[in-house]
């Protein structure tokens, strides 16, 4: 029993360290309030909506649609709206009704007799099921002529796959129950919605032929990624001429370079760095006035981290881009929906069960409110022809902004394929030549050289303070670069060039000995044979050895994504963990094996359907250890424990 909960304890790690810290700074500008929850409601959030009446709606994926009236008072007031749906995951309100989408269904829900529960179940459209896990349905969201969009995610199968029709496709849908495909190419469409101007949006996870999280500007008959939604192109009323025999036996590229080969695909405006920002996009809201110096930017939630980023976009040439911020951690589990009030305060539904996330609990609702004290942050991040101007919520101090040093600009890639996300490439740390200040003094120009399209931009004002001398609340954002703006001549100061692509490298390290030492004349005491399974975890999740034995370890990664293995002394691996999140766009040249004296032994960072071994000695005290993949997004997750007896 005893190592049950040591196992149990391991494999859901608490928040790592940086993100504490950074909850705690900012929740001098924006606080997080708990929403009371009756002991015996199971909340886990799959939609939310406030209805006429300022009463809060929420869909379970347990199938229940709750009203809370007073959400935000000491003792909101819950009544059960409707029961018996199959997971809904997302819930919008009309004239007097709720629209919800269940697993294969558009579904209206309406009080006819007015005793706070629903009486008529209507269904709009019927879609097929295979029955697959994975094929979720979301939305819907209402366009200005009544219509509504649902987006449908693709089977799971070892990849995405598209098992029923218009899987892996955003539809609309009239009242009438009139079904027209929009756009295809999504895998897990899970967030989706207009921004200010009134244009759709969705977010995408990483996954197969997803590098990394992205946000997509969607119009009718784009293709965004994925090509198993492509099955159904052929259909009648399908906008997209794509086939998916067209994206086989692919040369080695990015996908913005694929999207000017091949007409039709739409690359992403926003890209969401893997870690770096989130591991799971999901909800995204337009910021109203009110909740601090962001009107009209968007809110992006994440699932796994738990989190909500900001992101600001322009359109350069007709073409959307933008840039990504870190805004707020430290809710308590992970974020799947989000709604602002009349008040501007910016309610948080969540769930974590089947979707693991560093928020510890199974299910939540908070409130997320502005403080009403201004927070020193890039406000806005512009693309020009020299390089990036970026404008601050308040006055810099002039030495820092000024001074070439405050900054760092590095740029990279992500591959497009088959394989389930994709490690950074063609990474390149670009030359700052000179930064201007305006005479505002909230706005610097930076200029440097070869900017390159398609392009992600960490850019990192690491130095830059306000007027008072305090540093920015977060001073990293990812710029993703589709256009190049032209110059007051009317063209484009830089042209794009490509670098050899960063693969992962053989780490030489003394804690990585790859040949049996030349004193263990009789081979090695035990032999352990480590592989992995689906879901981010080792086969193996305990192991036994003898104090001072000798251990030959084999790791066979025979995963679709990159792994590693870290044997590390006792109750050091969110420690570890953590370092190796640090290390940033260096992490993956270093394997994501940081330095530190708490690791034992461990393996390469390992490519998909490949094999590492070597030699070490058990430690000699003994106690429970702990081994750990630090490939950043694994590590709360991708555990075991090694008990030295």
């Amino acid at each position: 029993m005893k190592r049950t909960i040591h196992i149990i304890i391991y494999l859901f790690a608490i928040q790592l360290s940086a993100q504490v810290t950074n909850a705690v700074k900012e929740d001098v500008y924006y606080s997080i309030q708990d929403i009371f929850i009756p002991e015996n409601i199971e909340l886990e959030v799959g939609g939310m909506v406030f209805n006429d009446k300022g009463s809060l709606g929420i869909t379970t994926r347990r199938g229940e649609l709750w009203e809370i009236t007073n959400p935000s008072s000491k003792q909101p007031v819950y009544n059960r709206f409707a029961s018996g749906l199959h997971e809904p995951l997302g819930l919008n309100w009309k004239d007097g009704s709720y629209y919800l989408s269940q697993r294969g269904e558009l579904t209206k829900l309406t009080d006819i007799n007015k005793d706070g529960k629903a009486d008529k179940y209507e269904s709009i459209y019927s879609w097929p099921l295979e029955g697959n896990y994975h094929e979720y349905s979301y939305g819907p969201k209402f366009l200005p002529n009544g219509d509504m969009l649902v987006s449908l995610n693709l089977g799971w199968i070892g990849k995405g796959a598209s098992l029923s029709k218009w899987r892996g496709w955003i539809v609309q849908i009239s009242p009438e129950g009139e079904l027209t495909p929009i756009a295809t190419g999504m895998r897990s469409p899970a967030g989706f919605g207009f921004n200010s101007q009134g244009d759709l949006f969705y977010t995408e996870n990483q996954g197969d032929w997803v590098g990394s999280g992205r946000m997509t500007h969607v119009e009718k008959g784009d293709f965004v990624g994925n090509p198993e939604g492509l099955k159904w192109s052929g259909e009648e009323g399908s906008p997209v001429s794509l086939k998916f025999e067209d994206f086989q036996d692919l040369e080695e590229t990015t996908l913005y370079d694929y999207s000017k080969k091949v007409e039709g695909i739409k690359p992403p405006s926003v890209w969401f760095p893997h870690t770096l920002m989130g591991i799971s996009t999901s909800d995204l809201v337009v910021i109203p006035e009110g909740f601090g110096p962001f009107e009209n930017q968007l809110l992006v939630g994440d699932q796994g981290h738990s989190k909500v980023m900001r992101v600001f976009q322009e359109k350069v040439n007709g073409v959307y881009q933008g840039i990504c911020f870190p805004f707020r951690e430290g809710f308590e589990s992970g974020i799947l929906r989000m709604v602002f009030d009349d008040d501007q305060s910016l309610y948080v539904g969540m769930t974590s069960r089947g979707w693991s996330s560093t928020g510890k609990k199974k299910f939540g609702l908070e409130r997320l409110v502005w403080n009403k004290n201004l927070p020193f942050e890039m406000k806005t991040v512009k693309a020009k022809s020299f390089g990036f101007e970026i404008e601050f919520t308040d006055l810099v101090d002039k030495a820092s902004a000024t001074d070439i040093e405050s900054y760092s600009i590095t740029d990279f890639n992500y591959k497009y394929h088959l394989t389930y996300g994709s490690p950074i490439i063609n990474q390149e740390v670009k030359n700052i030549s000179k930064v201007e200040l305006d005479d505002d003094q909230k706005t610097v120009r930076i200029y440097i050289d070869g900017m390159r399209n398609g392009y992600i931009y960490e850019i990192d004002a690491k130095s830059v303070n306000d007027r008072s001398g305090s540093p920015l609340l977060h001073n990293k954002g990812y710029y993703t670069l589709n256009e190049i703006p032209a110059g007051e001549n009317g063209v484009v100061d830089h042209s794009a060039h490509n670098m050899p692509e960063v693969e992962t490298k053989d780490i030489i390290s003394p804690k990585r000995p790859t040949d049996m030492p030349k004193s263990w004349t009789e081979g090695p005491d035990q032999i352990i044979t480590m592989g992995t399974k689906p879901g981010l975890k080792f086969d193996i999740s305990e192991v036994t050895v003898k104090a001072g034995s000798k251990i030959k370890l084999v790791f066979n990664n025979n995963d679709d994504m990159l792994h590693n293995m870290i044997i590390v002394n006792p109750e050091k691996a969110d420690e570890v963990a953590q370092l190796a999140v640090e290390l940033g766009l260096s992490g993956l040249e270093k394997g994501f094996i940081p330095q530190s004296d708490e690791i034992i032994a461990h393996t390469n960072l390992m490519q998909p359907h490949t094999s590492d071994a070597i030699y070490f000695s058990a430690p000699s005290k003994p106690g429970t250890y702990q081994y750990v993949c630090t490939f950043p997004g694994h590590a709360a997750i991708m555990r075991g424990i090694m008990i030295v007896e």
